[in-house]
């Protein structure tokens, strides 16, 4: 009597996290799930300024590294950086050494304040974008998800007069995605389903 083996079902991701563990584990663990805590919210907006023009795996490889010399991306400390510690920084290979970029998270940690001070929180202001909730996307590839849309648009022209820098609208649409305010893992995606139970909660 010969035993039929079952058949594993290759798990199946968003086509961009390709075959890199790093790349599928924060797909899996991080993208698209909501974030609310301000602190964590101050991070991807960073770490998403840090990204224009390169790839996101090239900043995931530094992210420890940012945590490590960005005061674990506490805003009010990174709003206390002078000219010495951001001239370090530019010295600093385990970071995208761009002097307008890490002068744009300076710049960016003084205007997150100011925007606690107004909202309360920042989650509070931001997820205002959306209603408070995520939206949820139905998108079957890769391909039909887009760079930007009317709320990235909206959400970028607000941070741009708030005094935000690198928060151009496909930045913003980016960080939306991580941080959870669309699901865009595609419907047959593993993490699909999870990820829009989390956000009715």
């Amino acid at each position: 009597m010969t035993v039929k083996k079952k058949k594993i079902k290759p798990i199946v991701r968003c086509e961009w996290c390709s075959d890199d563990e790093l790349y599928q584990e924060y797909h899996d663990k991080e993208w698209g799930v909501p974030v609310h805590d301000d602190r964590m919210l101050f991070e991807f907006l960073i770490l998403e300024g840090a990204q224009a023009g390169l790839s996101w795996i090239t900043i995931l490889k530094k992210r420890e590294h940012y945590c490590k010399v960005f005061a674990n991306f506490e805003p009010i400390k990174v709003a206390r950086f002078n000219e010495n510690k951001i001239e370090k920084l530019l010295h600093d290979p385990g970071i995208v050494r761009n002097r307008l970029k890490v002068n744009a998270a300076v710049t960016n940690a003084k205007v997150f304040l100011k925007v606690q001070k107004e909202f309360g929180s920042f989650d509070k202001y931001i997820w205002s974008f959306v209603g408070g909730k995520p939206i949820q996307n139905t998108f079957k590839s890769l391909k039909e998800i887009p760079a930007k849309t009317g709320i990235s648009d909206a959400m970028s022209k607000d941070l741009k007069k708030r005094g935000f820098k690198f928060v151009g609208s496909t930045i913003c649409y980016a960080f939306m995605q991580a941080v959870g305010m669309v699901n865009d893992h595609i419907v047959d995606c593993h993490c699909y389903q999870r990820v829009k139970k989390l956000s009715s909660k």
